[in-house]
């Protein structure tokens, strides 16, 4: 799912961004809403689980209400909140074992702007993706896809910086305590997927 923000786009930069796991729903400019429901009578599966996409006037927040306990990220510039976007996270939530980790990519002009329609492209057409472009370029934006397991929850997101040339990549994942974290990786690892 792809829309335009209802929003002004504000020289934000990517050294702005912080994340925090918890609190409250930020106003929301665009929101999607999934069911990621897992084999019924499954004990600890997925069943009746939802996860909501949320698209910030600064970034994203993903909100996960299900069974063994809900779950918030945050990744946006958050007034008063000056910590550095961490490499990497791995925390204890509820009833999940929650890990994130983040990087930047830097780009010249021309390899930014098609990195952005790649990675637009792939969440329009991702059954449980949502982007947002910012009014004034199309290569600022914010992208998320989510994809779901039975005992597991990932999803990966884009934030778009053109006039610094920067990419902030992030993949988070949601596990149920006591199963095992393997399986496949997210479709494309730090490249999208085809699909």
């Amino acid at each position: 799912m792809l829309t335009t923000l209802q929003t002004s786009y504000t020289d934000t930069r990517s050294g702005d961004l912080a994340w925090r796991l918890g609190g409250d729903p930020l106003p929301a400019l665009a929101v999607r809403d999934l069911s990621l429901d897992g084999p019924a009578g499954s004990p600890g599966g997925l069943a009746g689980a939802t996860l909501q996409l949320r698209l910030l006037g600064a970034s994203h927040q993903v909100v996960l209400a299900a069974g063994p306990g809900d779950c918030l990220e945050t990744v946006a510039c958050l007034p008063g909140r000056q910590v550095p976007l961490p490499a990497r996270v791995a925390e204890q939530v509820a009833g999940w074992e929650y890990e994130f980790a983040a990087r930047i990519e830097a780009l010249p002009p021309h390899t930014f702007a098609a990195r952005a329609q790649e990675l637009l492209a792939l969440v329009e057409e991702h059954p449980r993706g949502l982007a947002g472009i910012f009014p004034g370029d199309p290569c600022a934006f914010t992208a998320l896809v989510a994809q779901c397991e039975e005992r597991r929850v990932l999803w990966r997101t884009w934030h778009a910086y053109p006039q610094e040339g920067r990419l902030v990549c992030t993949r988070s994942s949601l596990v149920l305590r006591g199963t095992e974290a393997g399986g496949p990786p997210v479709p494309g690892g730090d490249r999208p997927a085809d699909g």
